[in-house]
């Protein structure tokens, strides 16, 4: 399967939750001495089309940084001649930043790639994401998608692939190392990908780097930290089992979390006895949040038996399960530098409904859910402790995003000005400001990123006027850019590209 078709399947549960009304949260009761936060709404518009998105559309990514930089993704409105195995919205869509009123728009790879999305941006101003290449990927007949770099004077620099025909970008940290997977060209039934073996791969110096299996034919890369430690899974030998659980699939091998430490050596994490382990959430596999900076791990494991996964916290070797709320489940979603973890755990009841949770000092604590909706899970938490939260029925969306600060749990919708015509209907990243990326329906039913400011009690009633749909268009693409190519072919482009060394102030 390729980035392709998983951004459909996002994008199609994501449209479906949106036509779901939104329910009053229930009444939040602030502790003394704290006052309500209040946000101002920058909405990013569009390059001519109806929706703007985040990246690959995955519930957590970076992208705000603490520069008040945003990044992702937004529709022309020009068809995709590929539809409908379209990058989001069956547009072309590209990667965009914003900054400050000023959208600007990535581009895509040379010579004619159709649609880009940008998912991470780091404090020096680096963006990662994914682009389309102009040529076609024999194995499937869909345009080839690769890895790609935006350095800070807009160039774009294509990571390449371990000599397959793909590669995508999982995280990046503020040396311009990126974490991520590409597919090589030895035959592989066990791919997560298809076709061929899937390879976890750093792009560090200019040069891809394949780190390799613990055993098995696969691994996937999925963060790194700031000393280029990097953590991911790996199927640890090439015998499948006839059930892995509901995460890792039927008739596969056993797979484990895995650390790669930045000296090359490779650290099996182990399970909780079960088959199948990730780093980060079984529900959001592939993106960062999964390792701090003093190198603690948080994913989730099958217990013996697979029947149940818990979140679990890996430390100095040992590694330690964080529970639940009293269900069967747990996900472990980040971590930050303090060591505070957030996710979602399965609460007592038939139904095995999950609520967000932080695990601090030892302890789980239930962060709650909005009124009407049954479950909720706590995807990012920053330096501060800010937590921000996706709401819906377990795990499809639909409910407000939520915010949870200094003990209470707010619906983002009721700090945001009233006449604001927009509805948060999910959010995707809150950097150490306090400023919150989110998920914005407009009346029409478009969708929207939005950039949430923390701004004073007296200037929350006002609407921003800094929507990016009104500010002065910031780098705009050549046409010939969005033009559809007459001949698209496979390029044979290598994997490596050292005169391309991002350069990091």
């Amino acid at each position: 399967m390729r980035f392709t078709n998983l951004i459909c399947i996002t994008a199609t549960s994501l449209f479906a939750a949106l036509a779901i009304p939104a329910l009053v949260l229930a009444q939040e009761n602030t502790p003394p001495n704290h006052a309500r936060p209040h946000y101002k709404v920058i909405e990013i518009g569009t390059f001519g089309g109806p929706n703007s998105f985040f990246g690959s559309g995955a519930p957590i990514e970076e992208s705000v940084n603490n520069r008040g930089l945003v990044v992702g993704g937004a529709s022309t409105g020009l068809s995709d001649p590929y539809a409908p195995n379209c990058f989001f919205d069956c547009y072309i869509d590209h990667a965009f930043q914003w900054k400050e009123g000023f959208l600007s728009d990535l581009g895509t790879l040379p010579p004619g790639g159709f649609s880009s999305t940008a998912s991470w941006v780091n404090e020096q101003g680096l963006i990662m994401g994914e682009s389309e290449t102009g040529f076609i990927d024999p194995s499937n007949g869909l345009p080839q998608q690769v890895a790609v770099v935006w350095l800070q004077n807009g160039e774009i620099v294509d990571l390449g692939t371990l000599g397959g025909d793909f590669s995508y970008g999982n995280a990046m940290n503020n040396r311009g190392e990126v974490a991520g997977i590409a597919l090589n060209t030895v035959p592989d039934p066990f791919s997560y990908l298809g076709g061929t073996e899937t390879h976890a791969f750093v792009w560090r110096n200019g040069y891809m780097e394949d780190l390799g299996t613990l055993g098995g034919p696969d691994s996937w890369g999925a963060d790194v930290n700031e000393r280029g430690d990097i953590v991911g899974w790996s199927y640890i030998n090439s015998t499948p089992n006839s059930n892995n659980g509901p995460f890792c699939g039927a008739n596969v091998p056993t797979q484990d979390p895995v650390l790669w430490r930045r000296d090359g050596e490779m650290i099996d994490l182990g399970t909780f006895g079960g088959t199948c382990g990730v780093v980060g959430s079984m529900f959001n596999a592939g993106s960062g949040g999964a390792i701090n900076n003093r190198g603690q791990i948080v994913g989730t494991s099958n217990l013996a038996g697979n029947q149940s996964h818990h979140a679990f916290l890996w430390n100095e070797g040992a590694l330690m399960d964080l529970g639940t709320l009293g269900g069967d489940n747990s996900d472990a979603y980040w971590i930050n530098d303090a060591g505070e973890i957030v996710g979602a755990a399965d609460v007592p009841g038939t139904e095995q409904n999950h609520h967000a949770f932080l695990w601090q000092n030892g302890k789980m604590t239930d962060l709650g859910t909005a009124k009407g909706w049954p479950c909720s899970t706590a995807i990012d938490i920053n330096s501060k402790g800010r937590v921000i939260i996706d709401t819906g029925i377990c795990f499809v969306g639909g409910g407000p995003g939520m915010l949870w600060e200094n003990g209470t749990l707010y619906d983002l919708n009721k700090l945001i000005p009233p006449n604001s015509g927009i509805y948060i209907s999910g959010v995707n990243f809150v950097n150490d400001r306090g400023e919150i990326g989110a998920n914005g329906v407009l009346p029409n039913g478009d969708q929207r990123v939005l950039l949430l400011v923390p701004v004073r009690e007296d200037e929350g009633s006002t609407n921003s006027s800094d929507a990016a749909s009104e500010a002065v268009p910031g780098r705009m693409n050549q046409p010939n850019r969005l033009m559809v190519p007459s001949s698209p072919r496979n390029s044979g482009r290598p994997s490596r590209l050292g005169s391309q060394t991002p350069t990091v102030p």
